[in-house]
């Protein structure tokens, strides 16, 4: 068989009537089978003839033939694929130079995984071209030059201009840069969606860097109720100046919705990252962000959201206490007693200020002027004025209790930007992994009563087993709550609930006609669902059921459905019950389908048919009977455009140029004053990427990036983001909008 007719067939098994022209055509034969099958391949063995000195002989196998061959007591291991598989193939060549399949086994001992075939080292482009480091960052930066352009400032300019960074760039050790560009070229030809921007200052010097992965887009679809922006790393002086954008899944687990590296902290380098941010996750603003004390950063989300609510980070405050403080040290005892009771025993506001200003009297604090700062921002971030929202558990009174320590384990101070990017690949398949394990356990498992509750019992179908767990521990404590009447107003009546295991008193005040329930333990506001002492108060109201309100749909089964979850809990327990036999039997036929090539396009057939079908049944019944409101569509940066070209309906973040004007900073002796006048901030090119020439035009493209209102306002550093090679060009914009759920 000639090789250009193998190559027509390549989904075909080997067979023995197959001929080569070579033992290199016999191998790359059995690549395009194992590619199209699921399985990476490797060259087991080869044999020369003693005479002619040619090869006559080769075995080529799965790379996961034989077993790991390695000393137990080897220093540092390395990991290897090998697992006993026995899949191979065995050719010889004839007299008449042609090589034949002496034998081949087919069976493996493992998952094969058509769909990520590309990962295999031995399905990677073969093109040398392609593979070549300094082709590819010339063809890059090629199309960067092309997209370089220059926006003037009218509006902020003088407000900018003080901020005197215009020639920082990013503190990277040599070859990091060259590095960090091929990992994100690599990223991208893996995944199509994956989006990165970076930002250049004018002596053509790398200065910023964003990215976010397709899994960290879709997770803030569902989850951006809440959003933390963790500074630690940077602010901590890391080798690496990282700062994170996280958030957390239905079963509590952290989610990594963008990562940065930035040269300062200056309000420009936050406009940037927060605007470039904010397009990547199709321009949709987060309800809540948390962040450090920062006054950069609060400008900044002043200017780029100002709609979300802004607060400092709990575990924030509470660090900086002691390093700010450190002159209290032989007080820090008891000083640290009285301030956590300040802000942990507080209920109301008057006795939030009461105890503060005898802390302040005690130890002589009136002249510190980040202690009255901290105190002038207490609505930011102190539990008693915390209300009407939801942190979901990402602002705690230590980090160690927070999601965002997931990420401590893997970076340290001395974690070199190589070392992180090659921990980033491990962050992503564990996240991957905790999230598959933990629904693969809420569509099996069903919770275990432990009480005859009717609370526990309700919500035992609605939230995700570790929600459950966690709202039945509070079902559970509220025996251990002793209530009594403070004081009735009209249809509001305060409680006081004594709690026997804490040892405290807690105010909570129901509103029967409204449904409004709040307790002074402020567990609904930092951690997403009711507490004990509020379920004690409706239990002997004689109210039996969660208010649908204090039931977030982000700790749900439905978390991720397009739809809203129904006012009726009944409804929701129903679908949910019915979500998790469908998974149940979807595991099931994956199983099924995917033990052949016939049985796969068996099940995917049935899988799209059926997802046509109720996809029109759901929307006539919609259509029918208007009970469900669907969100507006969320709008994402597609691929399949130039770089830095958006989708029409996106816009940059609506800049609120007069809050950013009268945006202030605290002076030493405490007074505010007016931000100062900076001066515009060009942008350009890293020293090791080499200096390019930089177009005097305009480009249309880029322009039509900026929304009118901005357009000759403010200085927006161009964001070259996806630069995809040619084989991503050609998604449709039509695939991404059926992407677009409504959320």
């Amino acid at each position: 068989m000639d090789i250009n007719t193998v190559s027509e067939s390549i989904k075909s098994e080997p067979q023995e009537t197959m001929e080569f022209d070579s033992n290199e055509a016999a191998y790359e034969f059995y690549k395009e089978y194992a590619k199209s099958v699921g399985f990476g391949t490797a060259k087991l063995s080869s044999r020369r003839s003693r005479a002619s000195k040619e090869f006559i002989d080769a075995k080529f196998s799965c790379i996961r033939y034989g077993n790991k061959q390695q000393s137990d007591d080897a220093i540092n291991p390395r990991p290897s694929p090998k697992i006993g598989c026995k899949a191979s193939m065995h050719v010889k060549r004839r007299q008449n130079g042609k090589w034949y399949i002496h034998s081949f086994i087919k069976d493996h001992n493992h998952e094969l995984l058509p769909s990520q075939s590309h990962f295999f080292r031995s399905h990677r482009n073969s093109d040398p071209l392609k593979n070549d480091t300094k082709v590819r960052r010339k063809t890059i930066l090629s199309s960067m030059s092309k997209q370089y352009n220059i926006y003037q400032s009218t509006g902020l300019e003088s407000y900018l201009r003080n901020q005197d960074d215009r020639g920082r760039s990013l503190t990277l050790e040599e070859g990091d840069a060259q590095i960090l560009l091929e990992s994100f070229v690599t990223m991208q030809e893996e995944n199509p969606k994956f989006f990165y921007a970076v930002d250049l200052n004018e002596e053509h010097q790398l200065r910023n860097i964003f990215w976010v992965d397709a899994k960290g887009m879709d997770d803030y679809t569902n989850f951006s109720d809440v959003v933390s922006f963790d500074t630690t790393y940077f602010y901590n002086k890391y080798k690496i100046p990282l700062v994170l954008f996280i958030g957390v899944n239905q079963h509590c687990q952290p989610t990594l919705l963008g990562c940065g590296l930035i040269a300062d902290e200056t309000l420009f380098t936050f406009i940037w990252l927060f605007q470039t941010w904010y397009l990547a996750m199709g321009s949709k603003c987060p309800n809540v962000i948390v962040t450090d004390q920062s006054n950069s950063l609060e400008a900044a989300i002043v200017a780029v959201f100002p709609d979300t609510r802004h607060c400092y980070n709990l575990w924030n405050v509470l660090e900086k206490v002691s390093r700010q403080l450190d002159y209290l040290n032989p007080w820090h005892d008891t000083f640290m007693a009285k301030f956590s009771k300040c802000i942990q025993k507080s209920w109301t506001e008057e006795k939030f200020d009461k105890r503060w200003g005898k802390l302040v009297n005690k130890f002589n604090l009136n002249d510190d002027t980040w202690f009255q700062s901290l105190y002038q921002d207490r609505k930011l971030w102190a539990p008693t004025f915390i209300k009407n929202i939801s942190f979901a558990g990402l602002s705690t009174f230590s980090r160690s209790e927070s999601p965002n320590s997931f990420f401590d384990k893997y970076i340290h101070p001395e974690t070199s930007l190589k070392e992180f990017l090659e921990q980033y690949k491990v962050i992503m398949e564990d996240i991957h992994e905790d999230q598959a394990k933990a629904d693969f356990d809420t569509w099996h498992d069903t919770p275990e009563l432990k009480s005859p509750s009717p609370f526990e019992k309700q919500l035992s179908f609605v939230y995700t087993h570790e929600i459950f767990k966690k709202f039945q521990d509070e079902v559970l404590g509220a025996a251990a709550c002793h209530l009594k009447i403070e004081k009735e107003e009209g249809n509001c009546v305060t409680y006081v609930v004594k709690d026997f295991e804490t040892s405290q008193d807690y105010m909570v005040e129901w509103n029967e006609t409204q449904l409004d329930i709040n307790c002074s333990c402020r567990t609904f506001e930092f951690k997403g669902f009711l507490c004990r002492h509020a379920v004690v108060v409706l239990q002997m109201s004689g109210v039996f059921s969660i208010p649908f309100k204090y039931v977030l749909q982000r700790w749900t089964n439905a978390a991720q459905s397009k739809y809203p979850i129904s006012e009726k809990l009944e409804n929701v327990q129903t679908k949910t019950r019915r979500l998790n036999d469908l998974c149940r039997r979807a595991i099931i036929l994956g199983e099924e389908g995917s033990i052949s090539q016939e049985s796969y396009k068996i099940a995917l057939g049935a899988i799209k048919d059926a997802l046509v079908q109720c996809s029109n049944v759901n929307n006539n019944y919609n259509n029918n009977n208007n009970n469900c409101v669907v969100n507006e569509v969320s709008v994402r940066p597609s691929t399949s455009k130039s770089v830095g070209v958006y989708e029409e309906e996106e816009q940059v973040p609506n800049l609120n140029v007069e809050k950013l004007k009268k945006g202030v900073k605290r002076t030493e002796n405490g007074k505010e004053k007016v931000a100062t006048q900076p001066e515009v901030v060009n942008i350009g090119i890293d020293a090791s990427f080499h200096h390019m020439e930089i177009p005097n035009t305009r480009l249309l493209q880029l322009h039509n990036m900026m929304p009118p209102h901005l357009q000759g306002v403010v200085v927006v550093p161009t964001m070259f983001h996806n630069v995809a090679s040619s084989q991503f060009h050609n998604v449709a914009s039509a695939q991404l909008q059926n992407t677009r759920l409504p959320h």
